[in-house]
């Protein structure tokens, strides 16, 4: 059905809790001039924003509760009793949400006895009364809503931060639990609402909740053949808890039928009424970019861009201002094929959905020359799959915003509105979600490309300004761009693995698998399911009695956590057993099994790289993580086994680096002690022994002694507390101070940059490696200690971690170049966080091993010498 009637309805206590939640971590960041805390009005703005751009309703209402006594309090006292009490630094933000909204010219109300729900509830159904009736949709972090979806009305729940929503439709709310909205609020009658203190019926959750609605239809059949119901506990718990149950429907039922006093009419949304009051709240509050951007919106005229649909390609469509924008339908773009690709300038855009234009001698030149685009090393591995090796990027926009800001997420509509003024839909708007996802119609999908295009050349300006201002353009161009194309030559060659070494792993694990859940069923002296928590704590607290205080109970029973389980093993064979069942299954399910699904006919595992993600700056890697196989055990380690060369005459070589952190720490500290170590080349845990426990000779350091050494380094370079030195070292916090103390003592070149970092992080907001990469610290100011203290610690780590890491990519960099200026086949494979994997025909081997080592060893000049240790062999395992 077409109309031209959008009504959106916002649950304004729901959706300003998560905003202010959503930012929580930045508070301290968020505030005015004035001390107040802005993080829940800013987020609010950002959901509004992101909301008003992609449903473009014609009217709008904010509903809010009124107060905690409302019609439901009536009935039941206990409705939504024992909820935590509001943050304060929540509760003063309030009115200035109402004020925004005010300001923005978007209507808000709450009414007496009533809460938003009912408010939204009645305006939706009247909205479905009218002539021509509304689309609706309805937006809040409550899922009590749901009910509420219709042919007419959706209902988008937050799922994360301000912009990903979860959209519930009768037909997906019946493809994900199986019920209609009616049901919906009969399964919360059944299951009750922790949140809302609703409380259904006694010990029936939501799979046993669905199971019975699916089978009687209702809360009300399930009642009416209640009789024929076999004996059991939950039967018993269904009769007894009759009235409870019927009285939680009743509570759970959002009221249709609320005497508000407002009408569709009221709703009518145009945008802001006065542009100088938003102007003036936007200075109040301190947000520069929205009144930056308050020209734009307040014109409230959608941004209609301009393009070319290509079939034929022309000189002139080319140089080198160009964007260049690849489009897959996914994520994972070694499977996924392109749907459509744009490129163009500020002057003209082009957009096209036929591939075969790939392959014209003029767009393959142009692609030939360094290109501006967004996402370099997924463009180079896609078009990789055409023919069409791309030659290097001489602007990224993702990671140009990935190295202006850790905070927020480099999608490209994040890129328009922070730095620009066209706004675009995001990507799950256009193409849907999950298994709705599709590609659109030629001209909607052309039209969101062209749109990609103009916010990637409006936004290359702003963004390569900032990066100056923070001495960051030579990070982005010498850097990360650079190190994409590295990157994607890797993903592109993968890494054979062979399946049957896997498989045969498999089979073994199973039998040590079996063995184990014997071993364990006899020493507990029953069956039980060893992976149900619950069953498990009540095996060693209750029947086996273990000592209670080495855990806690909890709603769902006894922690089984591993730190519980770690602690009991000394006393208790049978859980040092099960620690062994849980690493092998975890092992087996994940690696040994999971790895053999990512091989693809090629015989080869293509894993890619993120390069944008973590705040440090070090890669990750996803479809499969290569960098997380456990190596501790050696059933882990075995796993490298499967790992092998793709051809006979070639081996893998290992080439890391040693105690890099430590030797960036020396170098950043500049103390004399840990330099002088390093530069005489000590053993470094060997010589930190000597110093902090007061040992003449190193032949008389200890293991123990070298051990405790190398646990006080690491925990230094973490910002580690007394207390955790205490329990990794199982020494007391007493002893565990007194090393940290006398460390200090013995190092004071680190105490000071320790000292120094974090009354600088304060001052700035932020702390940098020796690249100029920054790591935004928020809470580095925040009154709340324990949230204060973790910034801190994390002051002084991330430029150690951050050097590392940039120290790494250079290396690669570098080491891409001397084996393409040598003329080797060698290649790179694999980065595991310090560690380069390659393969090399063995006649390269003693040439190549030396390349890797003095590349690694020259990749920057610091006051200590870098160490790169490397080794081959016939497969991972016996390269490592």
């Amino acid at each position: 059905m077409t109309t031209t009637n959008k009504l959106l309805l916002i649950d304004g206590s729901s959706v300003a809790f998560r905003a202010f939640f959503a930012l929580y971590n930045q508070i301290d960041r968020f505030k005015n001039a004035n001390g107040l805390h802005t993080n829940a009005i800013y987020g609010f703005h950002l959901m509004l924003d992101h909301l008003l751009e992609r449903v473009q309703p014609t009217h709008v209402l904010v509903a809010f509760d009124a107060g905690k006594t409302t019609f439901r309090t009536e009935m039941y006292s206990d409705y939504k009793a024992g909820r935590a009490k509001t943050p304060d630094e929540f509760r003063e933000q309030f009115p200035y949400i109402r004020e925004m909204l005010a300001a923005r010219g978007i209507a808000y109300y709450d009414l007496d006895q009533y809460e938003a729900d009912d408010i939204i509830g009645t305006l939706d159904k009247m909205a479905e009364r009218t002539e021509v009736p509304f689309e609706v949709t309805i937006v809040s972090g409550d899922k009590d809503l749901i009910q509420l979806t219709d042919a007419n009305t959706i209902v988008e729940i937050s799922k994360k931060g301000v912009a990903e929503f979860e959209e519930f439709t009768p037909a997906y709310l019946m493809e994900k639990m199986g019920i209609t909205p009616e049901q919906f609020i009969d399964l919360k009658a059944l299951m009750g609402d922790k949140s809302d203190n609703i409380p259904g019926v006694t010990k029936i959750g939501e799979k046993t909740g669905l199971k019975l609605l699916q089978e009687y239809g209702s809360l009300e059949g399930i009642y009416a053949n209640i009789d024929s119901m076999k004996a059991s506990k939950m039967k018993e718990n269904l009769v007894n808890d009759k009235e409870q149950a019927f009285l939680s429907k009743t509570l759970a039922t959002i009221n249709t039928q609320a005497p508000i006093t407002i009408g569709l009419d009221d709703l009518a949304y145009t945008g802001p009424k006065d542009v100088t009051v938003l102007a003036d709240f936007y200075e109040e509050m301190d947000f520069k970019q929205f009144k930056a951007n308050l020209g734009q919106v307040a014109t409230a005229e959608p941004v209609t861009i301009s393009y070319e649909e290509v079939t034929e390609l022309t000189p002139e469509m080319f140089s080198e201002d160009t964007f260049y924008y690849f489009e897959i339908l996914g994520e994972n773009y070694h499977l996924e094929e392109m749907i459509g690709f744009a490129w163009g300038t500020n002057e003209h855009i082009y957009a096209s959905t036929d591939l075969n234009l790939l392959q014209d001698d003029l767009l393959k030149a142009a692609l030939s020359q360094p290109i501006k685009t967004y996402d370099f090393k997924r463009s180079k591995v896609l078009l990789s799959h055409y023919a069409i090796d791309l030659a290097e990027a001489s602007f990224d926009s993702r990671l140009a915003k990935y190295l202006l800001s850790t905070v927020e997420d480099n999608a490209i509509t994040t890129i328009a509105k922070l730095y620009g003024q066209v706004q675009i839909a995001d990507d799950t708007e256009v193409y849907g979600k999950g298994v709705k996802r599709a590609v659109p119609e030629k001209e909607g999908l052309l039209s969101h490309l062209a749109k990609k295009i103009a916010v990637l050349v409006e936004t290359e300006a702003p963004m390569r300004e900032r990066l100056i201002e923070n001495d960051q353009l030579t990070l982005l161009t010498e850097m990360e761009q650079p190190l994409a194309r590295v990157l994607a030559k890797m993903e592109i060659a993968g890494i054979t693995v062979e399946r049957q070494a896997l498989q045969a792993m498999q089979v073994e694990n199973e039998a040590v698998i079996t063995n184990l859940t014997q071993e364990i069923y006899d020493l507990a002296g029953l069956e039980f399911n060893i992976n149900s928590p619950k069953q498990l704590g009540e095996v060693l607290f209750e029947k086996m009695q273990l000592p209670l205080e080495y855990t806690k109970k909890t709603k769902t029973g006894y922690s089984t956590a591993v730190d519980v389980l770690e602690r009991l093993a000394p006393i208790a064979p049978v859980v040092s057993k099960i620690l062994d069942y849980r690493q092998i299954t975890k092992l087996q399910s994940t690696y040994v099994i999971g790895l053999q699904d990512y091989i693809l006919a090629d015989g080869k595992i293509h894993t890619r790289y993120i390069q944008d993600l973590t705040q440090t700056g070090r890669l990750s890697s996803v479809d499969p993580n290569l960098q997380n196989i456990p190596v501790r055990l050696e059933q882990g380690r075995l796993i490298r086994k499967a790992f092998t060369p793709s051809t006979d005459d070639a081996v893998l070589l290992s080439s890391d680096y040693s105690q890099i952190e430590l030797r960036v720490l020396a170098h950043i500290s500049g103390d004399e002690h840990l330099i002088a170590a390093f530069n005489g080349g000590a053993d470094i845990h060997t010589a930190t022994a000597m110093r902090v426990f007061g040992i003449d000779k190193p032949e008389d350091v200890t293991a123990n002694d070298r051990r405790n050494a190398k646990a006080v380094n690491f925990g230094i370079v973490y910002g580690i507390s007394d207390f955790g030195l205490s329990n990794n070292l199982g020494i007391s916090r007493k002893q565990a101070k007194d090393y940290i103390d006398t460390y200090f003592e013995r190092y004071p070149g680190i105490k000071n940059y320790m000292e120094t970092v974090v009354r600088e992080a304060k001052d700035k907001g932020y702390v940098e490696t020796l690249f100029h990469r920054r790591r935004e610290l928020p809470d580095i100011n925040s009154r709340n200690f324990n949230i204060r203290n973790f910034a801190e610690r994390t002051a002084i780590n991330s430029p150690i971690q951050g050097s590392a890491a940039d120290i790494l990519k250079i290396a690669m960099i570098n080491l891409d170049k001397a084996l393409t200026a040598g003329g080797y086949q060698a290649h790179m494979l694999l980065q595991v966080h310090d560690e380069i994997v390659l393969e090399v025909p063995k006649a390269e081997l003693e040439a190549v091993s030396q390349l890797v080592a003095d590349t690694m060893q020259s990749a920057i000049t610091l006051a200590v010498p870098l160490v790169a240790d490397g080794n081959s062999g016939q497969t991972w395992y016996e390269a490592k």
